[in-house]
């Protein structure tokens, strides 16, 4: 894996100035960095290299014949539309009516759904029903919903154009999208607090996993990183710091999404870090996915803005590895995601394993 120059990792884009320390860093004497490993700080988490390891061809899960005969298209259509109605029916236009429009008009504006999918594949995976998971499909879906509200704000990405359609703070104004993605990231949590069928001990630690992911050592964390990253030399930086900031910005909501529907489906212990990694994996997968499309294809094609980390001179994969590179990395990703699923039933793998060569080889 690169390593990152954390000594010198100091913003230098428009913003004010300000030293930051680099992912998984402590502050050492006179204030310096200290680096050490990222993954330190969540040890179960560790995904294995996917950039330095020698490939394990016979550890790469072999497509069975029944799986190849699975019907994603309409898995996918079908969980989504329930997903779609559950949400719908959970965010009703209610007093106040402003900020519930808000609030419905990014939540129900479409989008593949993969994060409450996710979700509800790998609860049926552990042999939970499908009913079970759906408050927390859903609650991981509005924080996924809040998450877009204010990245696409002036003061973050500044973006115009969400799901072919105008952002929330160009239609409702800022003021409003920044109160829609609040009341989402709150409902989510009130939400997800209505489970039934699992015992409390399963529904309060999804909440706290949730919490977690989306705090200031997950989503948060990613996103800072994320903004203190714009502008900086890539001589300066490494894969390392690219892969937290998506590991914590893009991949976190994956994973939680998957380990909230395993542990609602009454997973054993083996199987949620199993699925962790899975996910981990995927998550990744789909930030380097999504950084070759931003480059490759236009905004009617993506429906969003297209370039626009190299307008913002974001890291991006392709920005650091090159395009090639960045496609290879995508196929040892999906490898690695594979491996992390062998063992389980091939029928009631196959939603999974579909749903990653649906992340590799999306075109928006």
């Amino acid at each position: 894996m690169a390593t990152v120059n954390l000594s010198s990792w100091v913003h230098h884009s428009v913003r004010k100035p300000r030293s930051v320390p680099g992912p998984g860093s402590v502050f050492g004497p006179n204030r310096s960095f200290l680096k050490i490993s990222p993954f330190l700080l969540r040890p179960k988490l560790t995904v294995l290299s996917v950039v330095t390891r020698e490939e394990n061809s016979s550890a790469v899960h072999e497509e069975k014949e029944e799986d190849l005969n699975f019907d994603f298209m309409s898995y996918m259509i079908g969980k989504a539309n329930l997903v779609n109605r559950a949400l719908d029916s959970a965010v009703s236009l209610r007093e106040p009516v402003e900020i519930h429009e808000a609030m419905r008009y990014s939540l129900l504006a479409g989008g593949k759904r993969v994060r409450p999918v996710l979700c509800i594949a790998a609860c049926e995976l552990v042999g939970g029903e499908e009913s079970v998971s759906l408050p927390a499909a859903c609650a991981v879906e509005m924080i996924h919903t809040m998450s877009l509200i204010h990245d696409d704000l002036p003061c973050m990405d500044n973006d115009d154009l969400r799901r072919g359609k105008p952002t929330n703070h160009k239609v409702f104004g800022e003021d409003v999208a920044v109160l829609a993605g609040d009341a989402l990231l709150s409902f989510a949590f009130e939400h997800l607090a209505t489970t039934q069928g699992v015992s409390s001990a399963r529904v309060v630690r999804a909440i706290g996993e949730l919490a977690k992911a989306v705090g200031s050592e997950g989503l948060v964390a990613g996103q800072i990183v994320d903004l203190s990253s714009e502008g900086m030399d890539q001589n300066d930086v490494g894969l390392e710091l690219l892969e937290y900031i998506h590991v914590h910005k893009t991949a976190v909501l994956l994973e939680a999404a998957t380990v909230l529907g395993a542990i609602v489906g009454g997973g054993s212990d083996e199987e949620i870090e199993r699925l962790r990694k899975f996910a981990r994996c995927i998550g990744l997968l789909f930030q380097v996915v999504d950084d070759i499309l931003d480059v490759t294809k236009s905004s009617e094609q993506l429906g969003k803005t297209a370039g626009k980390d190299l307008i913002a001179d974001k890291l991006t994969y392709p920005k650091l590895m090159g395009l090639e590179k960045s496609k290879e990395f995508a196929e040892r990703l999906m490898r690695d995601a594979q491996e992390q699923l062998q063992g389980f039933d091939s029928k009631k793998v196959a939603p999974l394993l579909a749903l990653a060569n649906y992340i590799a080889k999306r075109q928006n």
